[in-house]
Parts: C-alpha cells; structure tokens; sequence
C-alpha cells in the first residue's frame, strides 16, 4: 500500500473526501494514490496539506510523517497586532 493510501485511510478520508479537500477528481485521485498517475507540485501539495504530513514524505524523501511548520496569514497577522500594541500610547 502507497504512503498515500496508507495516510488516507488513516485519518478516515475516503476518496470522495480527498477529493472535496483537495479539489482533485475523485478519478485522477485514484489513480495517483494507485501509482497509474503522477502528481503535480500543487497537487502534492494540496494532499500533504489535507493529510498533515509533507511534500517530502508523499515523496519517499523522508521517514518523518509531521509537516513542516507552515507561515500562514494568522501568524502574521500576530505579529503586526503585537507591534501597534507596542506603539499604542499611554493615556
């Protein structure tokens, strides 16, 4: 079984829920898990993130299952509400 597949079903994802996850065909998905097709780099990446784990070890480059700390809109967001605190001034 893929690393794919074996992600998958262990989080209790059918197909039809990658596909609603990902927006790939629930059809191309199948055949990507089942090695009839490859994947593109924004397909990879949509996966890795629907199934918490990373690019690298969809891939076979790494034995390590947990995704890389990811830089979203939330954390920068902190960051610049942090700094005008520091700004504010004192009444």
């Amino acid at each position: 079984m893929s690393r794919l597949k074996e992600l998958r079903k262990a989080k209790g994802y059918t197909q039809v829920k990658m596909q609603l996850l990902t927006g790939i065909d629930q059809s191309d998905y199948s055949k990507i898990e089942n090695g009839k097709r490859y994947y593109t780099f924004e397909q990879c990446r949509k996966i890795a993130i629907a199934l918490e784990t990373s690019m690298d070890y969809l891939a076979g480059l790494t034995d390590v299952q947990a995704p890389y700390p990811r830089i979203g809109p939330d954390i920068s967001c902190k960051k610049a509400q942090k700094s005008t605190e520091k700004t504010k001034p004192l009444n």
